[in-house]
């Protein structure tokens, strides 16, 4: 397989009233959003899952607006990972199920802030949670740089979790941890490189759009990452005024998956 036909590509999230315009036809409703998106697109993040415990009933209906082969990757909710509470895991699990049955749950994302550091009791933590989730496929994000150390990927590969590949601003203090697959598939989020507002806001933070430049280098950076793994998700979570869904599709004429 050519490494290029390995990419999955999306975006983080797809239901945004400022994509209305930019991305989906003037005149869009929510509702509507999710069927149109995947009309263009093979793969999701689900972000709302971060905010609120998903449940059967929404998940069904998700399920039946995409096609069969589209690919959900879900974010765990924020008592999860920013709270560190593992009693929910059960629920949201159990919430998935109509996309486990429907062959469309690519996995859970786990996202950790900022604030969780590479301490004894959080690696403990990491490792219980990972624990709960299988036999669900998981990718781990990092957001701090204390996890820049070797055992941290020998710590995914034992237990068959995805390394998130952020690409983040040139902040000392954030993770940049190398390019490297943990197990059979890649993982790669891009939120923005402009390092002055990376702290301004959570709007603020993620308004950057990529150059054509900038996502040809990429396929240099992630190389390995393709040749080790047997695909790679990429997502775009610079979602202001629709530039992940513009982003997003700029780099799948690069990789000639679309005209």
């Amino acid at each position: 397989m050519n490494d290029k036909t390995k990419y999955i590509v999306g975006t983080s999230g797809y239901s945004f009233g400022d994509w209305v315009g930019p991305f989906y036809p003037p005149g869009t409703k929510s509702g509507e959003m999710l069927g149109l998106y995947a009309e263009r697109f093979a793969a999701v993040e689900l972000n709302f899952t971060f905010y609120r415990m998903p449940t059967a009933r929404t998940i069904a209906s998700m399920d039946r607006r995409t096609p069969a082969g589209f690919a959900f990757w879900v974010k765990a909710n924020q008592i999860i990972t920013h709270e560190h509470e593992r009693a929910p895991i059960r629920e949201f699990v159990d919430g998935l199920a109509p996309l486990r049955e429907g062959g469309k749950l690519a996995g859970v994302l786990l996202l950790f802030p900022q604030s969780f550091h590479r301490t004894v009791a959080n690696r403990k933590f990491l490792s219980d949670v990972l624990g709960d989730f299988a036999p669900l496929p998981t990718a781990v994000e990092f957001r701090h740089c204390s996890w820049e150390h070797p055992a941290t990927l020998e710590g995914l590969r034992q237990r068959d979790a995805s390394l998130v590949v952020p690409d983040v601003p040139n902040l000392q203090s954030l993770y940049h941890g190398p390019a490297a697959a943990t197990n059979r598939t890649g993982y790669l989020r891009l939120h923005s490189r402009n390092a002055d507002l990376w702290y301004a806001g959570a709007v603020e933070r993620y308004d950057y759009s990529y150059s054509d430049a900038d996502l040809r280098s990429f396929l240099d950076e992630w190389s390995n990452v393709a040749e080790d793994t047997d695909r790679v998700y990429a997502f775009f979570n610079n979602c202001h005024r629709g530039q992940a869904a513009q982003n997003a599709e700029s780099f799948r004429r690069i990789l000639g998956q679309i005209e």
